[in-house]
């Protein structure tokens, strides 16, 4: 956790992001965990993924709108995902993922759920799916009630909820009150102690059981992990349970553990690629950095090289 924050901390300084926007030495790097700058690039991925059984799901990256104009802005590209994918022959198998602080929410949560009804709106006429990412933690609350408030007129909604935060055992409980389409996800941000667990062990057994309380209750569950040790330990819970593989997805992000993906797929379950993409790439690439701490001694390697 300790090297994690570090990458965090450094990623945030100006002069770092710089560096690596302009450094040829990130572009191939880039590459690995991002799509393209282009809704067509992930387009292409999309079906190139979905024709060998995958199921996807399109992540339009960015964050923080701060004026409508960029909120509308997000909202047109949010919708022509869904009708490009609804023309595409990935269709059946493909959905879009998006951020109400790309909707608008540091406007005002009307701003936001207007944008994201509008969203629900067209997706639904496509028979489409929406999941609302979760933020760092000054959204959590907001994002957890708008979302039970929008769940009352459009079902075709759902969310992510992530493992390390004290709060989210109470929110497993609501979401599965809902019966809600959730995402587990162990947490990416760098959160304070009050408001996150810090040991990466007690963060893997909050996910540990907080997706087997999911995977026995909740309805189809996704389990975003690359973690083969979790893996293992849920696939076992299903089976010990008889809990059908159809009940449940694995969700993994473009570009990481393309050997587990093709594994699990092969073995007969659900498995979901989050495909992004866009010119707003730089937090998710650290966040991804922060995660995958190989990734940056290659590349510190490449740079004492030459």
């Amino acid at each position: 956790m300790l090297f994690r924050t570090l990458i965090l901390r450094t990623a945030a300084l100006k002069p770092v992001e710089r560096m690596v926007r302009r450094s040829r030495l990130f572009r191939g790097l880039v590459g690995r965990f991002i799509a393209g700058d282009e809704l067509s690039d992930a387009l292409k991925i999309s079906e190139d993924l979905a024709a060998r059984g995958f199921k996807v799901s399109l992540d339009l990256l960015g964050e923080n709108t701060s004026s409508h104009e960029e909120s509308q802005k997000a909202v047109k590209t949010y919708l022509e995902m869904l009708r490009r994918i609804a023309a595409s022959p990935c269709a059946p198998v493909t959905n879009i993922s998006i951020k109400l602080t790309q909707c608008g929410l540091d406007l005002g949560e009307d701003v936001a759920e207007s944008n994201f009804r509008e969203v629900l709106w067209e997706a639904q006429t496509h028979n489409n799916f929406v999941r609302i990412d979760m933020e760092d933690s000054r959204y959590t609350e907001r994002t957890v009630k708008l979302m039970e408030r929008v769940w009352a007129d459009f079902q075709n909604t759902g969310t992510v909820l992530q493992s390390y935060l004290h709060r989210n055992d109470d929110d497993v409980e609501t979401m599965i009150r809902l019966q809600m389409r959730t995402r587990l996800v162990k947490g990416a941000y760098l959160e304070p102690a009050e408001v996150a667990i810090q040991d990466k062990a007690k963060v893997d057994e909050a996910y540990v059981r907080q997706a087997k309380r999911m995977m026995e209750a909740a309805f189809y569950p996704a389990f975003a992990t690359h973690d083969e040790a979790i893996v293992e330990q849920l696939k076992a819970h299903a089976t010990a349970q008889s809990i059908p593989k159809d009940r449940f997805e694995f969700q993994m992000l473009y570009g990481i553990r393309r050997d587990l993906q093709d594994s699990l797929l092969a073995e007969g379950y659900n498995v979901r690629v989050y495909i992004p993409f866009g010119d707003s790439w730089y937090p998710y690439f650290t966040r991804r950095l922060a995660e995958r701490p190989a990734n940056l001694l290659f590349i510190m390697k490449s740079l004492a090289k030459g």
